[in-house]
């Protein structure tokens, strides 16, 4: 209830759009080629696009499809080197197993130091990694694959400064993979340099699943190469062509996005207006239920968005993935209060200080709950989650009751 849950991977659901030309009525099953394959017109695109080139920036079904396209396309090798963080998203991480290590290239992951107290921890491992990873200059970092936002545990990266550091050192691209940031946080991408940007609308930009974007640099020879990963009539046309039409599917999704222009455009402030009520409210529930729980909140405020992760207090006991799965199903069967849960079972950043380590009586705190703010959501159900957690400690419950006997004994 407290957190909003996002839709997962549903490429396979829908079909890509330039976002170029007049808006095509909905009653167009096909798009004129002399069209420009358009969705979505310069002045319904302004409100929230108005850092994306039209030449560049195309509507797609999700940030995985948009990361298919890439990496089916670049010519990796023996000894070229992925860099990505440890916490990437699994369909992220998948495709780049699939099309980039199965060429022989070396996957190095960035540890992300949960619970982390400033950029500075993140931009360390981050540096550290990349040197692992360029092996003293000996092999070749051809791409990294940086979040914008991870989801879980969520912190929102200094993704401008790492995509800077990648220049001074080389790394031949940069995929920023931003599926929570379009209606979270502010996106310019041209400031943020990377090669390819893509986010997800169907989060918390209020689109129905599944659409997202994808930014190319418009000097960035690759890009003119991409190709849709589904082969059809319009293949060799450009990637906006061949997006435009794939056959016979749901379009509804990429239609809709002007109205949801509009619909945003009603609050208060717009999107920015939404974006700023939303970190102020999800940082102050946040506070509530640390403060209630004796524990802290996984990030600084300025280091989230809409989504922020809270510990849950150590007496809980969540002491695996499992723990943490079996705590969110009693909560939402015994308690009707949904929300993710995460088991932490990483160090905390270096410098972390002690209060982010341990909850008020010194227990070790190991589980979090991720709870989002948006405009529908209200203070009762942070209250529900507060109330109900606060009765499981007072019980005495612990997550051992959760485990089969077998279970119990491999973690004793």
């Amino acid at each position: 209830m407290a957190s909003l849950q996002s839709g997962g991977d549903a490429a396979a659901n829908g079909v890509d759009a330039d976002v170029d030309g007049a808006a095509s009525p909905p009653s167009a099953k096909r798009p004129r080629a002399g069209a420009g394959a358009a969705a979505i017109t310069d002045a319904e695109v302004r409100a929230e696009f108005a850092h994306h080139d039209r030449a560049v920036a195309r509507l797609t079904t999700a940030p995985s499809a948009a990361a298919r396209r890439r990496f089916a396309e670049g010519d990796f090798a023996r000894g070229d080197v992925v860099l990505m963080f440890l916490y990437t998203y699994c369909s992220i991480k998948n495709s780049i197993h699939a099309y980039v290590a199965r060429a022989g290239a070396t996957v190095v992951e960035v540890p992300l130091p949960f619970p982390v107290s400033s950029p500075d921890a993140i931009i360390a491992e981050f540096r550290a990694a990349l040197a692992v990873a360029r092996d003293g200059g000996r092999r070749r970092v051809r791409l990294a694959v940086i979040d914008h936002i991870t989801a879980m545990p969520t912190v929102l990266i200094p993704v401008k400064e790492l995509v800077a550091i990648c220049r001074e050192e080389g790394v031949d691209k940069v995929f920023v993979d931003a599926a929570h940031a379009v209606g979270q946080v502010p996106v310019d991408v041209r400031d943020i340099g990377a090669d390819f940007y893509a986010s997800n609308l169907h989060k918390w930009f209020f689109c129905p699943s599944a659409v997202a974007f994808i930014h190319t640099r418009k000097d960035d020879p690759v890009s003119s190469k991409l190709h849709h990963p589904v082969v059809s009539s319009e293949y060799g046309n450009g990637l906006p062509m061949e997006s435009a039409w794939i056959g016979v599917r749901d379009y509804s999704a990429q239609l809709v996005v002007p109205d949801v222009v509009d619909f945003v455009n009603r609050f208060d402030g717009g999107v920015e207006g939404i974006r700023r009520r939303n970190h102020d409210k999800v940082v102050e529930m946040g506070t509530m239920l640390a403060a209630a729980w004796g524990t802290f909140l996984g990030t600084p405020p300025e280091m989230c968005g809409s989504m922020l992760m809270v510990g849950l207090p150590g007496s809980l006991g969540v002491g695996s993935e499992d723990d943490a799965v079996g705590l969110r199903t009693m909560l939402r069967k015994q308690f009707k209060v949904e929300v993710p849960l995460y088991y932490n079972s990483k160090a905390a950043a270096a410098d972390a200080p002690p209060e982010m380590v341990k909850d008020g009586n010194g227990d070790p705190v190991t589980g979090y709950v991720r709870i989002s703010h948006q405009v529908y959501n209200v203070r009762e159900e942070y209250e529900a989650l507060r109330d109900a957690v606060a009765k499981l400690v007072a019980d005495g419950f612990t997550c051992r009751k959760l485990r089969p006997p077998e279970k119990e004994e491999t973690l004793a």
